[in-house]
């Protein structure tokens, strides 16, 4: 058991770390990692490549060196400020209850003071499997204050990194892998959110409000119908957010790039004959759009994501319910009894 074992490696496990450490070096052994497919659900064809989400498996005592970095690192980010103020992605105190309590306050105000906001939701397309090593690296050197042995860490950890297929119990050849942060690693998202950090400040320029949650990013501006100027503002916000994806090999997807425009009905109507467009993102107002899990409506009364879980619920109730009278049925021909004898209550559904 791993009580048992662990004694008996601690100090071995110990010492990797620390020689990883005092020496800025990750072994190779700990950048091999292991990609298993799997369906994104189970009702999808399995002859089809792109119903598969590829999980890379890594070493289990690499992922315990990171776990040690990244506490350190968490703390270091901590102590000094240097997380983005709104961003709630891998933040202790953090989460998507957070940043949807935020944000929803914000638009909510701006409703009772008569005021009409559009809520733009960015979509990045594989944010994570593009980010340029060398980029994060001067990130992490110019704007996080990592030097000298931390930052060949770094180096080591980012360079020389491999993977593999394993399906069916057969193995593809390994393949070097130059960008991205390493999947299934605990470093990897961490890491995300500092390259991302030069983000905020080009969004707090065009003076428009913002929250992120890892690559997820909410643009929000209230205003009066006649105030075009600030769409203008905003379209501009955009185009500059998509000029640095650019430059910095992320890139926006304005396919999936969704607008609503939220608050009192009348000043609704008047600004969505006034938006045509955001830097070619095209702004076709929905009457919901699914934010962080959640499903916004222009009235912001969340009626429509009510219905949906209680419509959820319905179903997991009469499943749960049907399997039930199955197991009592089974319960019945084994043992000869009624289904429901005297003194049961039935159930009765959700």
């Amino acid at each position: 058991t791993p009580q048992e074992i662990t004694p008996e490696i601690s100090d071995t496990i110990l010492k990797i770390i620390n020689s990883s450490l005092e020496n800025g070096y990750v072994p190779k052994s700990f950048k091999y990692a292991v990609i298993k497919p799997l369906l994104k659900k189970p009702n999808l064809d399995p002859d089809i490549l792109a119903n598969y989400r590829p999980i890379s498996n890594l070493p289990f005592i690499s992922k315990v060196l990171e776990k040690v970095v990244a506490k350190q690192l968490c703390s270091h980010l901590q102590d000094n400020s240097l997380f983005e103020k709104f961003q709630s992605g891998y933040r202790t105190y953090h989460s998507t209850e957070t940043a949807l309590v935020k944000v929803t306050n914000d638009l909510l105000l701006a409703a009772d003071a008569g005021l009409a906001s559009i809520l733009v939701l960015l979509d990045l397309s594989a944010a994570f499997d593009t980010i340029d090593h060398n980029i994060l690296l001067q990130r992490l050197e110019t704007d996080v204050g990592i030097r000298g042995t931390a930052l060949s860490w770094f180096k080591s950890y980012l360079s020389d990194r491999h993977q593999f297929v394993n399906v069916n119990q057969q193995s593809s050849p390994c393949s070097k892998v130059c960008y991205g942060v390493p999947q299934g690693s605990v470093l990897g998202p961490i890491l995300f959110i500092l390259y991302m950090l030069p983000l905020g400040n080009i969004i707090r320029n065009h003076n428009i409000n913002f929250h992120c949650y890892a690559d997820d990013t909410q643009l929000y501006l209230s205003m009066k119908p006649g105030q075009t100027d600030k769409l203008d503002t905003l379209s501009s916000c955009v185009k500059a957010i998509n000029t640095w994806m650019t430059v910095n090999y992320l890139l926006l997807n304005p396919d999936k790039t969704e607008v609503i425009i939220l608050g009192p009905q009348k000043l609704r109507e008047s600004l969505s004959q006034q938006i045509i467009s955001l830097d070619n993102v095209g702004v076709s107002t929905s009457s919901t759009v699914k934010n962080l899990g959640v499903l916004f409506d222009q009235d912001l009364s969340f009626k429509t994501h009510i219905n949906q879980l209680v419509k959820l619920r319905s179903f997991t109730c009469a499943t749960l319910l049907k399997y039930e009278i199955s197991y009592l049925r089974v319960m019945q021909k084994n043992l000869s009894m009624p289904l429901f004898h005297q003194g049961w209550t039935t159930v009765t559904p959700c």
